[in-house]
């Protein structure tokens, strides 16, 4: 549970779409979750295909359960679905040499 007394830690929260990211900084309350602080990123206004409660996460490329607690300077990572399984696209780049 997030400590509201204690002096806020800043983070950031990121997205990015192949023409478009966006990275917000945030002031947390120290025992905040990955999970919470998407959702008070805002970023699923902006970004209608992100689910705050579903969406797979990582901080700093590690993928982490959203009740993960941040520590000050964390980067959570908001990821997307694979288009295409990463196999499956070497066997296609491999087809086309």
């Amino acid at each position: 549970m997030a400590d509201l007394s204690a002096d806020p830690i800043l983070v950031q929260v990121a997205y990015a779409r192949p023409e478009r990211q966006r990275i917000v900084d945030l002031a947390v309350a120290p025992g905040t979750s990955v999970r919470e602080a998407v959702r008070r990123s805002g970023m699923a206004g902006e970004f209608p295909e992100i689910d705050p409660e579903s969406a797979p996460l990582g901080v700093y490329g590690r993928a982490v359960d959203g009740e993960e607690i941040l520590r000050a300077g964390d980067r959570v990572e908001i990821y997307r679905p694979l288009e295409i399984d990463p196999r499956e696209a070497r066997r296609q780049r491999a087809r086309l040499r």
